[in-house]
């Protein structure tokens, strides 16, 4: 789009990551803008499973973190041989959830990222209604090869979208800090920017 910048349109499949099943198609337009800022996303899918079911499991799966009487606490997700142990699934999935926002708004035309792996993880147990983790996260920088260390707290509450604040660093940056919100696949993304941590 001349003076605004290169948009993208996809087109493409999703799978659990628990099972590995087919879990629904996805159509997508991206906008890459001239000026340094986060793409513009808008997605729309068609699942393959019942979104009632995929809720009821949301719930489920929320109401067990919110009931721990003690932190979870996990390292290095997925381990040096690749694999991730069946009872930190959920775990991963909530770091795939917040690093997302992180890589959407790190990304450019020229530069992607996916999550190489979680360090560490650590529940935050609090009185209140949301779950809470703080991550480190490792993030694969293409096509540059380089590592991303972030900083990540996660926040989430039943029916709503998670919260991530990070920080990053890599071997040649300085710290760079940000804080937004994260929406599910295909609700969109929110940015909202919130005080540095």
């Amino acid at each position: 789009i001349p003076g605004v910048g290169l948009k993208f349109y996809l087109q493409f499949t999703t799978v659990n990551y628990r099972s590995g099943e087919d879990a629904g198609s996805c159509f997508a337009t991206v906008l890459y803008p001239k000026k340094r800022s986060p793409p513009t996303v808008n997605i729309k899918c068609t699942y393959t499973r019942d979104w009632k079911q995929i809720q009821e499991e949301d719930k489920r799966f929320y109401q067990k973190l919110t009931h721990q009487s003690k932190p979870i606490i996990a390292n290095d997700i997925p381990d040096s041989h690749g694999n991730i142990e069946h009872a930190l699934l959920p775990v991963w999935g909530l770091a795939v959830a917040g690093s997302s926002y992180i890589m959407w708004e790190k990304s450019t035309e020229n530069l992607g990222y996916f999550l190489a792996q979680v360090k560490s993880a650590r529940q935050q147990i609090r009185n209140s209604k949301s779950v809470e983790f703080e991550f480190i996260v490792l993030l694969h920088e293409i096509p540059t090869q380089k590592i991303i260390r972030c900083h990540m707290h996660l926040s989430w509450s039943f029916g709503h979208p998670p919260k991530v604040r990070y920080s990053c660093t890599s071997d040649n940056d300085q710290p760079e800090d940000g804080s937004g919100m994260e929406l599910g696949s295909d609700a969109g993304i929110s940015h909202e920017r919130e005080e540095n941590f």
